[in-house]
């Protein structure tokens, strides 16, 4: 029976590999948006198609489009011209594009998944962040060579330089450490590029996960963060008033090296689900962050964003919520007066490129661009650059839509990506009630979940069919017709795995440690999972049954770890958390061994 399941499994992770190459390429899918130095010329970086396409800002067209050697995630334009692009995962690249012949010329190696690329004012140094190596690499551009490595906090996706180069401006996109403590939060990383050192992480407010986009002020004051404000400490019993999820807007002084406030980018009654990119004009007049749930643009005055924070920072009440600072992050009203939501045309906006009055948007799933005149004297309006024919769409690439989509949800709070961003985990503990009330669980990762199981950490839904139709019902508090559901069945069935950074000797002498530890009885290959449930001595008083065994794919991405995320790292799990040996026999191991063990279990 035992070979026969290894048999299924294996077939299974070939198919749903396969599966999520080909919908990835079936999509332009623009991800990254940059302005060319004459402001001319709008660059979009289409991470399906993988291609550059170059739009001129005058006709609304599309001009040229240039072949990429892997898929890009972010860019950096050059005075000379020349475009910077990040790409691919492991090796990751830049790929160094001169738009006027139309053609990639050169690269430059790059970490893993490499992303959101900064240039030196001077032009000969350009910051990449590797979302997966937890670093960043400086690139010397004329050598082509690494000058430096500097670690930051977790998964940095977004970045900003200041106009004087001395500080990197990083955001992490998830939090760090163990959730199941008093505070969990995601940080800002400033970097010191003279140094090449980070010389403050900058925690925000508790719950603060699914960092997405940072940009700063012309002068480089303050900065300014889009993420996912979880209200995890509350049970999941209802979504009015943000009772979940609120969507958040975090301002930094970033000379005085500290937070200054987070503001709700939410109305009272109407969520604005998954802020994404974020953009300040040139002036410094305006503040624009991209929605990616509820496909719109908040365009905030930032002079008046300010002096409210002034204000209420010098003890002035400034609504009927924020009597003082603190209070601020709670309030659903502080941005009244001061900020237009336009909705947009198309579907799931990410980056976004201020050019004049004009700000455009990579509208996802759609495959165009948004386009919204800020123009004083008008009111915002809205309108689509299309990037390319229109594609009908897949079932998968349907589903990947909604689990993104916060318009599935009473009063569009949250999507399933607000928990589970790219289906995977936002590293926070939530209060679920399908096992009770009391008892939060780390969040686990949807990748494989229709392939193992049951689902849920405790086994409570049979299948990830039923927890897909439960969460719908019961976290989003909607009714949709059933084909939505078997769409974002086949959405989460296609997600392919990402190669793990954890790869070398040490991991490989692990596999011998992981099978005379016993770990491969219940973790087998190629899995990592036996579908059998344990008692591997972690449950609390709330936790009534054995825990289920999880898939060790990507477990490397899923820290913090077991049921309710007390363990920061895998060496934890095998030492702090196993003293009993219940959890493989672990306690005779050496100090080496245990290295060696953790590694081949972060390897998969």
């Amino acid at each position: 029976m035992r070979q026969d399941r290894k048999k299924i499994v294996a077939l299974a992770v070939v198919a749903f590999v396969c599966v999520g190459i080909a919908n990835a390429q079936e999509y332009l899918s623009p991800v990254a948006l940059a302005v060319s130095p004459g402001g001319d010329i709008v660059y979009v970086a289409e991470s399906g198609a993988r291609k550059l396409a170059m739009v001129d800002i005058a006709t609304r067209s599309v001009t040229k489009e240039i072949a990429l050697s892997a898929a890009p995630s972010g860019m950096a334009v050059a005075p000379d011209g020349r475009v910077f692009v990040t790409g691919g995962e492991t090796p990751g690249l830049v790929m160094i594009v001169d738009p006027k012949p139309g053609a990639e010329t050169s690269t430059m190696s790059a970490g893993h998944t490499p992303m959101a690329p900064q240039l030196a004012p001077d032009g000969r140094t350009l910051y990449v962040c590797n979302r997966f190596n937890n670093d960043v690499s400086v690139l010397d551009v004329e050598s082509k060579a690494e000058a430096a490595r500097i670690p930051v906090v977790r998964e940095p996706v977004a970045s900003a330089l200041t106009p004087d180069g001395k500080t990197l401006v990083v955001a992490n996109h998830l939090p760090d450490g163990p959730s199941s403590g008093d505070y969990t939060a995601a940080a800002i990383s400033l970097i010191d590029t003279e140094s090449k050192q980070v010389v403050k992480n900058i925690v925000l407010p508790n719950g603060s996960s699914s960092v997405r986009g940072v940009c700063l002020s012309p002068d480089g004051k303050f900065a300014y963060a889009t993420h996912v404000l979880g209200r995890y400490q509350m049970p999941t019993t209802q979504l009015e008033r943000g009772w979940m999820n609120t969507n958040a807007l975090s301002i930094l002084n970033v000379p005085d090296q500290k937070w200054i406030n987070t503001v709700l980018l939410d109305d009272v009654d109407l969520g604005a689900a998954n802020p994404w990119g974020v953009a300040c004009g040139a002036d410094g007049r305006l503040i624009c962050v991209a929605h990616a749930g509820t496909h719109e643009i908040s365009v905030i005055d930032a002079t008046k964003l300010h002096e409210r924070l002034d204000k209420v920072a010098g003890g002035e009440p400034v609504t009927e919520v924020s009597q003082k600072p603190e209070d601020v992050p709670n309030d659903l009203s502080f941005l009244v007066g001061m900020r237009q939501r336009v909705k947009l045309p198309g579907n799931g906006p990410r980056g976004l490129a201020i050019a004049g009055p004009l700000v455009f948007a990579a509208q996802y799933f759609t495959n165009d661009l948004g386009v919204v005149d800020t123009n004083p004297a008008a009111r915002p309006k809205a309108e689509a650059i299309a990037l390319g024919a229109a594609r009908e769409m897949s079932v998968a690439r349907k589903g990947e839509m909604f689990f993104n989509d916060a318009a599935l949800c009473f009063q569009h709070w949250q999507s399933c990506a607000s928990c589970h961003p790219d289906g995977r985990s936002d590293a926070l503990n939530w209060d679920l009630l399908n096992d009770g009330m009391g008892n939060p669980k780390n969040t686990k990762s949807m990748l494989l979940s229709h392939r193992t199981p049951p689902a849920m950490s405790l086994g409570a839904r049979d299948t990830a069919e039923t927890a897909v139709r439960s969460g719908i019902k019961h976290i989003q508090f909607a009714v949709r017709p059933e084909e939505d559901a078997m769409a974002i069945d086949e959405y989460l069935k296609s997600l392919a795995p990402v190669p793990s950074p954890h790869t070398g000797e040490t991991a490989r002498r692990g596999k011998a440690v992981f099978e005379q530890a016993g770990c491969a009885q219940c973790h087998p290959e190629p899995m990592g999972t036996d579908l059998q449930p344990y008692d591997v001595g972690t449950a609390t008083d709330m936790d009534k049954k054995p825990f289920d065994t999880p898939a060790l794919i990507e477990v490397w991405r899923t820290a913090p770890y077991l049921h309710d995320g007390r363990a920061a790292s895998m060496m934890e799990v095998l030492t702090v958390f196993n003293k009993e040996d219940k959890h493989g026999k672990t306690s005779h191991l050496s100090p080496d061994q245990l290295k060696d063990l953790a590694a081949f279990v972060l390897s998969y």
